[in-house]
């Protein structure tokens, strides 16, 4: 058997040629800070979102919490901003309820923002995503504009 496969040129394999899943309309959101949300000092917050500049979930982001009901790998991203003074800043993905992935730990003091990403599984049904921050110095995070204190996730693969 002689298998073709088309694209910007044509490949031809004698046998079988598997072609993984590709997902044309995978749930993607990013929400923004767009109203004042203070952190108190050393104690680890979960962030706030108020606005978004999409959302196709189709109501999985709800309260600054991501509930996916599909199941799958997610690249979740996300960041913040400090409004004040430098302070060392840490960023948390949390998954129900619990520390699941340390986005950013700065400690320069020098530091006023603190950002990352990290691949985090979802059962489809239960698993739900929060972001969690913590300033040494309490302060105001800056949610002057949608760059500044953000939430992002992409289905990358369905299982």
């Amino acid at each position: 058997m002689v298998t073709s496969i088309k694209g910007n040129a044509t490949s031809t394999f004698g046998g079988n040629v598997d072609v993984p899943q590709i997902i044309t309309d995978a749930p993607t959101f990013s929400y923004y800070q767009s109203s004042t949300q203070t952190l108190s000092a050393s104690t680890m917050t979960k962030l706030t979102f108020t606005s978004n500049e999409w959302d196709t979930t189709g109501g999985m982001f709800a309260s600054s919490r991501f509930t996916p009901t599909v199941a799958g790998y997610y690249m979740i991203s996300g960041g913040f901003e400090v409004g004040a003074s430098a302070t060392p800043c840490i960023l948390r993905i949390y998954k129900n309820g619990a520390n699941s992935k340390g986005l950013s730990n700065t400690n320069p003091s020098s530091t006023t923002t603190t950002y990352g990403s990290a691949m985090v599984y979802c059962n489809g049904s239960t698993d739900y995503v929060e972001l969690y921050g913590l300033v040494i110095t309490g302060q105001a995070l800056n949610s002057s504009a949608n760059w500044r204190t953000y939430f992002q996730a992409h289905l990358m693969g369905a299982v």
